[in-house]
C-alpha cells in the first residue's frame, strides 16, 4: 500500500467561503463574462467540480476553478457562500502556474455523438426528439460519415435550438427528398444551407421544385460550387438558390437579397460557419 501513495496527491478537501478565495495570480486567464452568464442560466448544482487552491502563507489561491467560484457567487447571491476546494499545501508559485498551464494537456474532451448519446441516456427532450425524427426517415445518428446515417448532431441540435422543430423535420425532408439520402447530402453545411433557406424564403421556396430543380445536381457537385463561392454554409445557401432560380421567371426567383438581409441578421453564436477544420473533421470523424 505505501507503494502507492506516490500515485495519490496530497490534498485535503475543504469548504471555504468564496470570499476567502484569491484568483487574482498572473498565470490565471481573464473571466469569461459570456461562458459565466451562460452558465448561471443553466446552473446545475451537480455540475459543480472542486475547486483547485494552494495554500501559500495561510492564503488560498485558486490555480483551477475562477469561473465555478464567480458563477456560484452570483447564483448564490453572496460570496459567503463556501465551495468544496481540494487543497494542495506545498505548492510554490511556479508549480501552480505549471500545473494551470498543463492541467487540459491529456484530458480528451467529450465528442457531440458522445454527449448527444449520453442525453439519450438520461432522456432529455431535445436529443430524443431529434433522434424520433432522423428514424421517422428511416436513417440514424451515427459516430461517422455512413450511409443512412447523420454524424453532424452538433447541426441538428443548432437547427432544432434556433429554428424549432418544423425548420429542422423541412430540413431534413428536404435533404432525404432530394438525394435519396446520400451520406454527402447529410453534413452539417449542406443542412445548415438548406436550413438557411427554409428560414429566409419560407413557404415561398417550393419544396417541389426545390427537389426537381437541386436535385439534378448531386451533393457533391453542390459542394465543389458552394466552395467556389463562399467559405461555410452560406456558400452551400446560394448554390442551390442558384440553381433553384435557373430559367425561372423573375417573379417566381426567389430574391437573392431576402437570402443577404437574412444573413446579416446572423450571428455566429446562433449558427457558426465551420471553419476548415471542422469540415475535415466532420468528414473523417463527426459532425
Amino acid at each position: 500500500m505505501y507503494e502507492l501513495e506516490a500515485y495519490i496527491p496530497k490534498v485535503h478537501f475543504e469548504q471555504i467561503p468564496i470570499k476567502n478565495l484569491v484568483a487574482h495570480q498572473e498565470y490565471q486567464r481573464n473571466l469569461s463574462e459570456s461562458h459565466i452568464r451562460r452558465t448561471v442560466e443553466n446552473f446545475d448544482l451537480h455540475q459543480i467540480n472542486p475547486v483547485k487552491v494552494s495554500r501559500r502563507d495561510g492564503i488560498n489561491y485558486i490555480f483551477n476553478g475562477q469561473h465555478t467560484v464567480e458563477i456560484v457567487a452570483i447564483v448564490s447571491g453572496s460570496r459567503d457562500t463556501p465551495v468544496w476546494c481540494m487543497i494542495y499545501d506545498e505548492l510554490i508559485y511556479e508549480q501552480e502556474a505549471d500545473i494551470f498551464a498543463n492541467q487540459q494537456k491529456f484530458t480528451r474532451s467529450l465528442k457531440p455523438y458522445e454527449i448527444f448519446m449520453a442525453n439519450i441516456e438520461a432522456g432529455n427532450d431535445e436529443q430524443l426528439i431529434i433522434k424520433s425524427l432522423v428514424e421517422f426517415y428511416g436513417l440514424t445518428i451515427s459516430p461517422g460519415k455512413s450511409p443512412g446515417g447523420i454524424c453532424a448532431v452538433g447541426t441538428l441540435e443548432q437547427i432544432y435550438q434556433n429554428h424549432g422543430f418544423h425548420v429542422l423535420d423541412r430540413a431534413l425532408r428536404l435533404c432525404i427528398g432530394t438525394w435519396e439520402g446520400d451520406e454527402h447530402s447529410l453534413t452539417s453545411n449542406m443542412l445548415k444551407g438548406v436550413t438557411h433557406l427554409v428560414v429566409a424564403f419560407g413557404d415561398s421556396m417550393r419544396d417541389d421544385i426545390f427537389k426537381e430543380k437541386v436535385g439534378a445536381y448531386s451533393s457533391r457537385d453542390i459542394g465543389r460550387t458552394a466552395r467556389e463561392r463562399k467559405a461555410g454554409s452560406m456558400g452551400y445557401a446560394e448554390a442551390m438558390l442558384e440553381i433553384y432560380n435557373k430559367k425561372m421567371r423573375s417573379f417566381s426567383a426567389l430574391k437573392w437579397g431576402i437570402l443577404h438581409t437574412y444573413r446579416s441578421r446572423i450571428t455566429k453564436s446562433e449558427f457558426p460557419e465551420d471553419s476548415e477544420v471542422e469540415q475535415i473533421f466532420e468528414t473523417s470523424v463527426i459532425g
